[in-house]
């Protein structure tokens, strides 16, 4: 993995957390946002 990579993959398993956590907690709705946000970020990146 290049060195430019570190921080969007950072970005994206915090989202990927935080999705996780959302469903844990029965929030669907921001759940769903944040795995968007982890989709989106991860096409913009690679």
């Amino acid at each position: 993995m290049k060195s430019t990579y570190i921080f969007p993959a950072i970005l994206i398993v915090l989202d990927i957390g935080a999705a996780i956590v959302h469903a844990f907690n029965k929030d669907l709705k921001m759940a769903v946002y944040w795995i968007a946000a982890a989709v989106l970020n991860a096409a913009v990146t690679f």
